[in-house]
């Protein structure tokens, strides 16, 4: 836990979950000077007066950060994460704030219908950016205060001309501790209905060398990893999963558009698939396509969940997980996620259940599946990638 001191107040701020260990803050150095700019200005730009209850809504805050330190003027946060929701929701009660003081929303819920300031962290999906500026802009007026932040490594010039070509004129502020402020000022007369511009859910067929996945419908929303085609680790895993799930409950973790759960549907159709992300748009995607490829878009065998990794299933109660794990949280690299995924993997798994993983070959992934479940073997590999299989045992948890 670490402190974070603003012109807002002072608060103790953590990720989620929460974990002593981890090193990494749950704010940076564009979060610190956008608070700052809020405050005191920036450049020739002058504070941003919050005075007289204006609209402010917050678009990607990483962990809460921005309204933990923005609560006593009641902003509206939307994020695609469910861990930043949870993050948020930890340090807002652990700063007091009234339960009511931030409305928490998702990137697939409907955005306040008028928005006086609009704050925006830059995402990691160029996507993602778009989507949601284009999803906002209709709530925007001439009046609205609108400012970026993020690291210089995120902000390109492709950043800045969406912010451009959706709201209107941008420019950036200098760097400061590696951090850079957009400043945009909406210009809205004669542009076309922002909302109706978006090219997303992107939708294509899966070819012939997709294994299992051959001839499937993806659907991706803004923000899924490769939303235009698939990525050759999926490609890769698809064509190494189990083909003799024969009604098992499964699990497809971390499930993006949920292409690999829906290839095991499709396949086994008395199976029961569990599609989870911590993604908003991830299992919105995932139950597209779904529905897209079952037998008039029936759904009685599966269930759509956004959380933490499969810690809300109960122990013992899957047969198989397939996982594809991210080792990236936002800009930093970690493999702290993919070995909580493991973790949880084996609580819920029955005994003889398995874990089945994809993942960059120089992970080295198969050390820690040794150390949690007692075995690891390679079911397949190439120059890049590998699958691994993990088969639980016994009850009796291993230190990781």
């Amino acid at each position: 836990m670490n402190r974070l001191t603003t012109p807002f107040g002072s608060h103790e701020l953590t990720r989620f979950p929460e974990d002593p260990r981890d090193r990494l803050r749950a704010w940076d150095a564009a979060d610190e000077y956008l608070l700052r700019h809020l405050d005191a200005g920036t450049g020739d730009r002058g504070p941003v007066d919050l005075s007289g209850a204006p609209q402010i809504t917050v678009l990607g805050d990483r962990w809460g950060a921005l309204v933990t330190a923005l609560a006593a003027y009641r902003p509206v946060q939307i994020t695609d994460s469910f861990l930043s929701r949870a993050a948020t929701e930890a340090n807002l009660e652990r700063a007091g704030a009234d339960k009511d003081a931030v409305r928490l929303l998702t990137t697939q819920d409907a955005p306040p219908e008028r928005i006086d300031v609009l704050l925006v962290r830059v995402p990691k999906s160029l996507a993602l950016l778009e989507d949601q500026l284009l999803r906002l802009a209709p709530h925007v007026h001439q009046g609205t205060v609108v400012v970026g932040a993020g690291m210089v490594k995120e902000i390109h010039t492709s950043t800045l001309n969406l912010f451009e070509r959706i709201l209107g004129p941008t420019r950036t502020s200098l760097a400061e501790k590696k951090a850079r402020l957009i400043f945009c000022t909406p210009e809205l007369a004669g542009r076309a209905p922002a909302a109706a511009a978006g090219p997303w859910p992107l939708t294509y067929t899966l070819d012939q060398d997709a294994g299992s996945g051959a001839g499937l419908t993806a659907v991706n929303h803004a923000g899924i990893f490769c939303a235009d085609r698939l990525d050759v680790g999926t490609r890769f895993f698809l064509q190494n999963i189990p083909n003799n799930t024969a009604g098992a409950r499964v699990v497809d973790l971390g499930c993006g558009n949920g292409i690999v759960g829906t290839a095991v549907a499709v396949a086994d159709p008395d199976a029961e698939i569990v599609f989870t992300d911590e993604s908003y748009q991830a299992v919105a995607s995932a139950r597209a396509t779904y529905g897209a490829n079952r037998p008039g878009g029936r759904q009685d065998r599966a269930e759509f969940i956004v959380g933490d990794g499969v810690a809300m299933l109960p122990r013992g109660s899957v047969d198989l997980v397939l996982c594809n794990p991210p080792f990236h949280s936002h800009q930093a690299t970690t493999d702290a996620t993919a070995l909580r995924m493991f973790a949880q993997s084996r609580k819920v798994l029955r005994p003889g259940g398995e874990l089945w993983v994809i993942a960059n070959r120089h992970m080295g992934y198969h050390t820690h599946l040794r150390r949690l479940f007692g075995n690891s073997e390679v079911v397949a590999s190439e120059p890049k990638f590998v699958v691994l299989r993990a088969i639980k045992r016994n009850e009796r948890p291993r230190p990781m």
